[in-house]
């Protein structure tokens, strides 16, 4: 079953301080995708225990919560045809090592603990996270993408 789907994505602190903020939205809007919210923000303690909490107890656990404070973030959300695994696909594996070239992280990524990107591994991850960094009012899906605009000019001419 195909749908239209939203998903969360972050570009993790590692990306910001590296200046591939634009570079990676693009990646998402040139595939379709529309961005319907977009924020800058430094990620809380609370974000981010609930954030990770399904690996709370884990060795790497406390990194994980130093790592995605260590600087700001962009949180975005995502609309489109299965954003879920498209954005996934998109992104490529965690390991940047094992992705497949022309990912996000095959290009921009050379370890596994700091990998750039993240986004949601399932439409029920992507609800919970988006939760956790966005508010209903600050998600805006009322505007068209370019394609929309495209095929309702081709219909007004029609």
């Amino acid at each position: 079953m195909h749908t239209e789907e939203r998903t969360f994505i972050a570009v993790k602190p590692d990306g910001v301080q590296r200046g591939l903020i634009g570079e990676i939205i693009k990646r998402f809007e040139t595939k379709g995708y529309k961005v319907i919210g977009l924020k800058m923000l430094q990620v809380t303690d609370e974000q981010a225990r609930a954030h990770y909490a399904e690996h709370e107890g884990k060795p790497f656990y406390p990194r994980l919560l130093k790592y995605i404070q260590s600087g700001p973030i962009v949180a975005m959300v995502i609309q489109g045809y299965n954003a879920v695994a498209g954005a996934r696909h998109l992104m490529g594996a965690t390991d940047p090592n094992q992705a497949e070239a022309g990912t996000i992280r095959a290009s921009f990524a050379q370890v596994k603990e700091y990998n750039i990107v993240h986004g949601s591994d399932s439409v029920e991850s992507a609800q919970r996270e988006i939760g956790i960094y966005f508010n209903e009012n600050e998600l805006f899906t009322e505007g068209k993408c370019m394609s929309e605009l495209v095929v309702e000019s081709l219909d007004a001419e029609g």
